[in-house]
């Protein structure tokens, strides 16, 4: 089976620093990298580094284009990527240098440019059974998901950067929504339920160290995370989908997946970077052993 996602493509400018700033706080960064980044684009990389099939459909800027290599070198197809004129999508990463935690500022720019025929292209290829993915940093998610589920593709929802209604509003057609501890209790806080009220076939939360649990038609169970000193954590939670996804459509029950994916995320945090920095099979079986 294939993985259509439609998901944002940025250019990352990642700022090493001693600390994240606070309000009014002007800090000097101590290095600054450019690379491919985007929750689109990272779970697009890491469904193909974890063996999956995927179509990535969205749109780059002029500056985008030297980005389309990292897709194809990691074997993510393309040819639904639109080459645009105008403003790159990119995004200011601050990683505290100490913890690895991360500020995040967004430009959407060439993310908000995708257009329905990119979306008629798309599901004119995808068949029954199929799995469609987004996430909420491009325009048509609404559009692309439901036209998906009509045509019997499995919905997998990344709900970030969370927008409570209309996460609410796809909670019907998803069949898994992966969505980290606060996104988590603010759509929970939203609806006035409890997680397990929400009713979803699969529901997964994130917990960064702390593992995820998860919660639908295969009971509720928690796996922890290994032990590992992170260096930064922009990306683990996408590198965690793509394995998650790519497991599934593999054929690995989801308790199996999910525990392959905490393993790629924990070895993910361990590197600089985003996109490039997301690993392998060959790799994880390496630091597995």
């Amino acid at each position: 089976m294939t993985v259509y996602n439609l998901g944002s493509i940025n250019l990352d400018h990642i700022y090493q620093l001693d600390h994240l700033p606070d309000a009014g706080e002007t800090l000097a960064a101590d290095g600054l990298v450019s690379m491919l980044g985007g929750k689109g684009a990272n779970q697009s990389i890491a469904l193909a580094r974890a063996g999956g099939s995927v179509h990535h459909i969205g749109a780059v800027g002029e500056a985008g284009l030297a980005l389309l290599p990292v897709f194809e070198a990691a074997g993510v197809a393309t040819d639904r990527i639109a080459r645009l004129p105008g403003a790159q999508g990119h995004a200011i990463v601050m990683v505290d240098e100490k913890s690895g935690e991360n500020q995040i500022i967004l430009m959407p720019g060439s993310n908000l440019e995708i257009t329905a025929a990119q979306l008629d292209e798309a599901l004119a290829a995808a068949q029954p059974g199929d799995w469609a993915l987004a996430q909420n940093e491009t325009n048509l998610v609404d559009s692309w998901l439901r036209r998906a589920a009509e045509k019997g593709l499995k919905i997998c929802y990344s709900a970030a950067p969370f927008v409570p209604d209309i996460t609410a509003g796809l909670l019907e057609i998803t069949d898994l929504l992966i969505v980290n501890e606060g996104e988590a209790a603010a759509l929970c806080a939203h609806q006035n339920c409890t997680a397990e009220e929400l009713g979803l076939t699969h529901l997964i939360i994130t917990r960064g160290a702390a593992g995820a649990d998860y919660i639908g038609s295969y009971g509720q169970f928690s796996l922890p995370a290994p032990k590992v000193k992170p260096v930064d954590t922009t990306g683990a939670g996408d590198t965690f989908l793509g394995y998650v996804l790519a497991g599934l459509d593999r054929g690995l029950d989801v308790r199996a997946a999910m525990e392959l994916a905490i393993k790629a995320s924990a070895l993910m945090v361990t590197r600089h970077g985003t996109a490039e920095a997301i690993p392998g099979l060959a790799e994880l079986e390496a630091f597995k052993a």
